[in-house]
C-alpha cells in the first residue's frame, strides 16, 4: 500500500499510525533516506492493501475510521485529494486494510506461473521481500530465490529439485507466507516471535529448482519440437510423467554435484531418462549451475533441501557435517515426527556437495509417505509436520 509524505510526516510515525515495525517499513523502501523525507514522496507500507468504499448517506471519515477501527489519518493518508468536509453519497474513497489471510493457495496443482504469479503478489503487499533471478533453465525460465530477513545468519530452504516432489513448492511457499503475515501483524507462530527471526537471519528459499520438471510433471510435455518428443521417447514413449524427477533433458539434477559423483553414476542409468541419470560430467546442467552459484555467492550457514518422501531427514555425507548437524537433526525430529537417518548409500545431492564442501550442516527433508507425486489430500499434514522444521532451522 502506498502513502505519500505531508509536512512533518516520518518513517517513524507511519509505523506507530499502522502498526508496523519500523525495520519492515525500512526495508520496503530501501532507495530512500528514511531521514530526509520529501513532501510528495511515495512511501510503500507492507502488510496492507487498498480497498474501496462508496459513501453513503450519513458517513463521515470518522464514522467510517471507527466502524473499521482505524486511526483517521490512515484513512486520509490513502486519500491525499480528499476534502472530509464535502463528502457525496457515491463518492468512492480508498480505505487501508490490513492483510491477515494467506495470499498463497498451496492446495492446487502449483507449476512454475502458479509460484511466480505468487512471487509477485507477496512482493506487492509485502515490498521488504526481495527476489531476483539464479539463471536460468534449459527452456529459458528463470528460476526465482526470495530473500527475507537482514541478520548474518544465513539459512536455505530448496524445493522441487526432482519434478514430480513438486508439493515441496507450495509447502515452502506457504510458509513463506505465513512467516510474512506474522511479521506485519507481530503474530507467534507456535509460540515464538518472529520478529527477533527477521533481524537475527537472513533466509534465502529457492522454490522450484526444476521448473521445467515440474511443468512437465503438471501440464504434460512442451508443444514445441524437439523437446517434445524428447521427453516421450525417454518416457519410454509415455506420456504419463508422473514418474518424471528429471529436468527437461532427462538428468536427475539432485545427482549432479561433485561430492562422489562417480560413485554414484556408477550405479545408476548412463542415459536420459525420467530420474537417476546423473548427466556426463557434474554441474552440466545449469539449474544445479544456478544452485552451486548461487550457495558460493551467499555462503550459507546450513542449507535445508525439502523432498518427498519417507518421512525422514537426512544429515550426514562421509562423517564430514560438523557436531552441531546432530543437533539440529534430532530437533528437526523432535518437532516433525520425521525420523532422522544420518547417512544412507547416496551420492552427488545438493546436501552432500554442500556439506562435503563447507563443512557445514546440510539436509535433505523427506516430506509426507506414499507414492509421488504426493496427492494434495496430504498437504495440510505435511505443512504441519514440516512447520516446526522451518521454524527449527531460524531460530537455532
Amino acid at each position: 500500500m502506498d502513502v505519500y509524505v505531508r509536512g512533518g510526516d516520518s518513517i517513524w510515525y507511519f509505523s506507530q499510525l499502522f502498526n508496523i515495525p519500523l525495520q519492515l517499513i525500512n526495508d520496503s523502501n530501501r532507495n530512500i533516506n528514511p531521514q530526509i523525507l520529501s513532501i510528495g514522496q511515495r512511501i510503500q507500507i507492507p502488510g496492507y492493501v487498498v480497498t474501496s468504499y462508496q459513501i453513503r448517506p450519513g458517513d463521515s471519515i470518522w464514522s467510517i475510521a471507527k466502524n473499521r477501527n482505524l486511526p483517521l489519518d490512515a484513512i486520509l493518508l490513502v486519500n491525499p485529494r480528499l476534502s472530509t468536509n464535502r463528502l457525496q453519497i457515491g463518492q468512492t474513497i480508498s480505505i487501508p486494510l490490513r492483510v491477515t489471510w494467506r495470499l498463497v493457495n498451496g492446495k492446487q496443482n502449483y507449476d512454475y506461473d502458479t509460484m511466480r504469479n505468487d512471487i509477485r503478489r507477496l512482493q506487492t503487499v509485502y515490498p521488504f521481500l526481495q527476489a531476483s533471478s539464479i539463471g536460468n533453465t534449459v527452456l529459458d525460465r528463470e528460476i526465482p530465490e526470495v530473500l527475507i530477513g537482514n541478520g548474518d545468519k544465513r539459512v536455505h530452504f530448496n524445493g522441487s529439485f526432482h519434478a514430480n516432489e513438486w508439493i515441496t513448492t507450495p509447502i515452502t511457499m506457504t510458509f513463506l507466507n505465513d512467516y510474512l503475515l506474522s511479521l506485519t501483524n507481530q503474530n507467534t507462530i507456535r509460540g515464538i516471535e518472529t520478529s527477533p527471526l527477521y533481524t537475527q537471519t537472513t533466509l534465502s528459499i529457492v522454490p522450484m529448482v526444476n521448473p521445467d520438471g515440474v511443468n512437465l510433471v503438471i501440464n504434460g510435455p512442451p508443444a514445441n519440437e524437439p523437446w517434445r518428443s524428447r521427453v516421450i521417447e525417454w518416457n519410454n514413449g509415455s506420456s504419463d510423467f508422473s514418474g518424471w524427477k528429471a529436468n527437461i533433458r532427462g538428468v536427475d539434477l539432485n545427482d549432479q554435484f561433485p561430492a562422489e559423483w562417480e560413485l554414484e553414476r556408477a550405479r545408476n542409468p548412463k542415459t536420459p531418462g525420467p530420474r537417476d541419470y546423473g548427466g556426463e560430467s557434474p554441474l552440466s546442467e545449469p539449474e544445479a549451475i544456478a544452485m552451486a552459484d548461487l550457495t558460493r555467492r551467499r555462503d550459507f550457514a546450513r542449507v535445508l533441501a525439502f523432498h518427498t518422501q519417507g518421512e525422514v531427514i537426512y544429515w550426514g555425507f562421509q562423517d564430514l557435517e560438523p557436531p552441531e548437524t546432530e543437533v539440529l537433526a534430532m530437533e528437526f525430529s523432535r518437532v516433525s515426527g520425521y525420523e532422522p537417518i544420518q547417512t544412507i548409500e547416496s551420492y552427488a545431492g545438493y546436501k552432500d556437495w554442500f556439506i562435503q564442501d563447507w563443512r557445514r550442516p546440510g539436509f535433505t527433508i523427506e516430506l509426507g509417505t506414499g507414492t509421488n507425486p504426493l496427492p494434495l489430500t496430504q498437504f495440510d499434514e505435511i505443512y504441519e509436520e514440516t512447520l516446526g522444521i522451518f521454524l527449527t532451522a531460524l531460530y537455532l
